[in-house]
């Protein structure tokens, strides 16, 4: 007899996870590893938000709040997406959650029914595919090229359409890629999707600050589809507040509400003081995460210029977020003591073993020619990895 559910036998265990504990085991032992597989920013939170959680602390912000989030904080949420995206969502359409991991995850339990097809392009962040199946829907992938900037184009999406297709799932800025969609890009999305008026877009924003095209661009700032649209971030990445654990998404207002459903039945509100921090962030002008994002191009330019003295890996250049994603396919077949590299998981296995430096396998986000770096990383920790790399590849024959 199995003890264990269907469910959770068929989900995978997150990659990026799998990887960081391997990294930990081998610093355990001794080895110097260099970890550019996780992506949290190496900066500290600023003080201003800390300064308003501490208040909180201090004004006694220590008891239950409604599901979804405070009032203040929700009224915030909805201020920030007037200000910064142009997006109309009120209060009572806004969810706030334990991450926006925890908003992808109820917002797809919330709409979708077993064989419910959900379009998912290829490259994807590593969770998406997953969810989809705890929802017990059908992941759809399109695969997305390194030619290609690794985005869909719309007539991929067109063809991927079905009479099950429930929504559609994409993020931009891209995690693993960095790929950002232009305003055009997403217009010839959006022409698809004006055909097919029951298709719900989900739009993960949550590189948004981290952009290096100029303005970010929701797709839900489009009058056609923008009541079928979610949009869904958080303070993680561009305020360098991982630990503290706050999403969001604004939503259909019928659509909001189901999710505060999922929510009120699961873990309630997301911690009162991590709110209190929260609204400091959303409310704050964003001119305050410029100093991040300076810093995340200058890193990609510097790990680019490394990694293209590299002739084996075929690059694209990122333009948000803080990830590269080459294809390493070229090196398949080729071996080094005894050990021969089959695909990208042997490959990113070869460079944590022989190399110290810990990177993902692309395998992980739906592209198995490809793997992930994260250059969310001090400089001096980028140029030394992006050495040993090369010394590591350039043993192999």
């Amino acid at each position: 007899m199995n003890i264990l559910s269907d469910r959770i036998l068929s989900l995978e265990e997150s990659q990026t996870i799998a990887m960081a504990r391997k990294s930990r085991e081998l610093i355990d032992s001794g080895i110097d590893v260099i970890s550019l597989s996780l992506g949290e920013p190496d900066f500290n939170t600023p003080d201003f938000i800390k300064d308003a959680a501490k208040k909180a602390i201090d004004n006694n912000f220590s008891h239950y709040t409604p599901v979804p989030g405070l009032n203040s904080l929700r009224d915030a949420i909805s201020e920030k997406f007037k200000r910064d995206n142009k997006l109309d969502y009120a209060a009572d359409q806004i969810v706030a959650s334990t991450g926006a991991k925890q908003s992808l995850a109820q917002l797809l339990m919330a709409i979708v029914n077993p064989g419910d097809e959900i379009i998912v392009p290829a490259p994807y962040w590593v969770s998406y595919f997953q969810m989809v199946k705890m929802a017990e829907g059908t992941p759809v992938v399109i695969e997305a090229t390194v030619d290609a900037d690794f985005k869909v184009t719309a007539e991929q999406v067109e063809q991927a359409i079905t009479s099950k297709t429930k929504a559609f799932l994409f993020s931009t800025p891209c995690n693993p890629t960095g790929s950002v969609y232009s305003k055009n890009e997403l217009a010839e999305l959006v022409k698809v999707f004006e055909k097919h008026p029951n298709i719900i877009i989900i739009s993960d924003e949550i590189y948004e600050h981290i952009n290096f095209m100029g303005e970010h661009i929701s797709i839900g700032q489009f009058d056609s589809i923008k009541d079928r649209v979610v949009t869904v971030n958080g303070v993680s990445k561009g305020f360098a507040m991982t630990g503290w654990r706050v999403g969001y998404l604004g939503a259909p207002k019928w659509l909001a509400a189901a999710c505060n459903k999922m929510q009120g039945q699961t873990t309630s509100a997301t911690c009162s003081i991590a709110q209190k921090a929260t609204e400091a962030a959303v409310l704050a002008d964003p001119i305050c995460t410029k100093d991040m994002r300076a810093a995340f191009l200058r890193r990609r330019d510097l790990m680019i210029s490394k990694l293209q003295e590299i002739d084996g890996l075929k690059l694209s250049i990122p333009q948000g977020a803080f990830y590269i994603f080459p294809d390493v396919s070229s090196y398949f077949g080729k071996s080094y003591n005894g050990e021969t590299i089959s695909n990208a998981n042997d490959f990113c296995m070869y460079l944590l073993n022989e190399a110290n430096v810990a990177t993902v396998t692309g395998e992980a986000f739906g592209s198995p020619n490809c793997m992930r770096i994260s250059y969310a990383a001090a400089d001096e920790k980028l140029i030394e990895a992006a050495s040993r790399i090369k010394a590591a590849l350039d043993k192999l024959t």
